[in-house]
């Protein structure tokens, strides 16, 4: 109440101040003082009618109040002005829901929900994953028709990129090679030993370091398939659909194989289930794990690589064999991987005599995404100059060090920061031994 009354003696200072007045109406609607918060958006709307914050939140006072028809009339109007805003999705869903416009609810709510996963309503998501169920539930029907859609999965290619392609990471190509290039290379020597063709990879590492641009290059080394696959790729409201799109998506790999199926932010998809209050996670964990050991199904030329930024937010029982039982660091690119790949990025570009070696020295901790902006700030600056003679005037290496003051690297020594606590502290298995070697902390 103190902050309430702190911005109501501002408003008295600067009765027109169009922030201070939002600012105390969402005070107020957190202390549920609807009527106050009412006049001052009111108040607001009558000196910029279209203010999108304003409107928000009286539509928002409207639906708290149980005035759902006149938070609709709001609503209407902000989805037509802004159709990719998730709050607005969400409240329009939730006032639809009230008003018994289920299946326009179901709509807006998934529509919000595609836009950011965060913007989950309770009421609605109970309602609406339940009666997906009871529909799904013994419907094998759907089900056929669900598996009838599995070659058309849009994340299928054929990579036309290999490892002379990356810059760098000799250490993980030779770890990648043992684990899945041989065993397609020599695969009468696999045979005979009855060794099974497939099993997984995790690639964990700092953000931008090449982990998914490894992971297809490996497939266009073995000449394989490759599917990428992202938390929203799989995920969905829907109870089961889920766990249908993942077992649809190795049910591709396994028909087009050799294939390498690729899951990117694979912790979000299998994150460790002691810390999940939701049960619909872990059942999409298991649907995962039961893919991986081939329980139903054969999964021999099937090549799993997992990538991660957090390697310990990963359940355990991923780790076990003939799952991801090969887990390799992916470090920041050192000074002669920083050269390699400075020089394949500049490849099809016009350069003029390049430095490389300087520059891989002034690059100290800037990753693989970190140096492809910086090619792309100077490649924009060349540009400019280029547009009054409309001749490409080629790259030199003072451009690029010119660059460096633009930009400088984003989130490698963040992520060690956190990384060097497990490896100090939470080490006991031995999973951390390269960053504690990286880091010199042994």
């Amino acid at each position: 109440m103190d902050d309430i009354q702190s911005l109501r003696e501002a408003l008295r200072q600067s009765p027109n101040n169009i922030p201070l007045k939002i600012l105390l109406a969402e005070a107020l609607i957190k202390s549920a003082l609807f009527d106050e918060a009412e006049l001052q958006m009111k108040e607001v709307l009558a000196i910029q009618h279209e203010h999108l914050r304003a409107n928000i939140l009286l539509a928002r006072i409207f639906f708290l109040q149980k005035k759902y028809s006149a938070a609709l009339v709001i609503l209407e109007g902000l989805v037509e002005r802004v159709d990719s805003n998730p709050e607005i999705l969400l409240l329009y869903a939730k006032a639809l829901f009230k008003e018994g416009a289920k299946e326009q609810a179901r709509t807006y709510y998934q529509r919000a929900l595609k836009i950011n996963s965060s913007y989950v309503d309770e009421e609605m998501d109970n309602e609406f994953r339940l009666r997906q169920y009871e529909k799904n539930v013994g419907n094998n029907e759907d089900e056929e028709d669900f598996d009838d859609e599995d070659d058309s999965i849009q994340n299928f290619e054929k990579p036309s990129i290999n490892f002379t392609h990356v810059g760098g990471m000799q250490y993980v190509k030779e770890q990648i090679g043992l684990k899945i290039i041989n065993p397609l290379k020599f695969a009468d020597l696999y045979k005979a030993y009855d060794k099974k063709i497939g099993g997984g990879i995790l690639l964990y590492g700092p953000p931008g370091c090449g982990k998914t641009y490894i992971a297809k290059a490996t497939a266009g080394e073995i000449n394989a398939n490759f599917i990428n696959v992202s938390i929203h790729d799989v995920f969905d409201m829907w109870l089961g659909s889920s766990e249908q799109k993942l077992h649809a998506f190795f049910e591709t790999a396994r028909k087009n194989a050799p294939c390498v199926l690729f899951f990117d932010e694979i912790d979000a998809l299998g994150a460790n289930r002691n810390d999940m209050k939701n049960h619909a996670g872990k059942h999409v964990i298991n649907q995962f794990l039961s893919e991986l050991d081939g329980v139903a199904s054969n999964n021999d030329g099937v090549l799993v690589l997992g990538a991660t930024n957090v390697p310990w937010h990963l359940d355990p029982a991923f780790r076990r064999p003939n799952r991801f039982d090969r887990i390799i660091f992916v470090p920041p690119p050192d000074v002669e991987s920083r050269k390699s790949i400075l020089e394949i990025l500049l490849q099809k570009k016009p350069v003029n005599s390049i430095d490389y070696a300087t520059l891989a020295k002034k690059t100290a901790d800037y990753s693989g995404a970190d140096l492809k902006a910086l090619i792309d700030i100077c490649v924009e600056d060349k540009l400019k100059e280029s547009f009054s003679s409309g001749i490409p005037t080629p790259i030199a290496t003072k451009d690029l060090v010119k660059a460096l003051d633009k930009h400088k690297p984003t989130a490698v020594k963040e992520w060690f920061q956190a990384a060097k606590n497990y490896a100090l502290y939470a080490n006991d298995t031995g999973l951390y031994d390269d960053i504690a070697k990286y880091l010199n902390l042994k």
